[in-house]
């Protein structure tokens, strides 16, 4: 599907004191979103519900940091990590997005909590060449599963050279001058 696409390059954009939220079932499949995520993604809550959250999955996005990402929250453990968007209309926006699982009275996952804020500009000046390699060594695979696993080699290989975990590596982007935040 994604090799169908005709991507604009026209960004999308909203302001630092604004949060995107949306849940899932464990599935992955909308179950809400905010009238700020129908916006910005372009949809309304008819088209969205009950589809699955990669419906917005941008095809510049490494599959090696959802496969971390969804890794995580299976587990029950949070993540914080940068995003890249693709809108009903083929545009784009960034993010970084805060996922935890919502649990029942037993303490059973019973589906998935996103919270999205506008990422800085000085934290993505170092997310985007990354994320480029990353899809790289990816795509350097005819087999997906081979290219998730050099992507997923790749960033390991990056945060061992760092001496960081991947939530060590992405605070310390979250902690670059507030006043570089990409739409103020």
């Amino acid at each position: 599907m994604a090799d169908s696409l005709v991507l604009t390059g026209s960004e999308k954009t909203f302001s630092p004191d604004q949060i995107i939220v949306s849940k899932t079932d464990t599935k992955g499949r909308i179950t809400y979103a905010n009238q700020l995520f129908l916006s910005i993604a372009e949809y309304t809550e008819k088209d969205v519900l009950g589809q699955p959250h990669s419906m917005i999955r941008h095809p510049a996005m490494p599959r090696c940091i959802f496969e971390l990402l969804w890794r995580t929250i299976a587990a029950g453990d949070e993540i914080f990590a940068y995003v890249v968007n693709r809108t009903k209309q083929q545009n784009h926006y960034w993010v970084m997005a805060h996922v935890t699982a919502q649990r029942d009275e037993n303490g059973q996952i019973t589906g998935y909590h996103s919270s999205r804020r506008c990422p800085s500009r000085a934290a993505l000046e170092i997310i985007k060449p990354l994320y480029a390699r990353l899809l790289a060594a990816e795509q350097q695979h005819s087999n997906d599963k081979q290219g998730l696993q050099a992507g997923r080699a790749m960033l390991e290989d990056i945060l061992h050279q760092s001496g960081k975990r991947y939530d060590q590596f992405v605070f310390d982007l979250i902690r670059l001058p507030l006043e570089q935040h990409l739409y103020q």
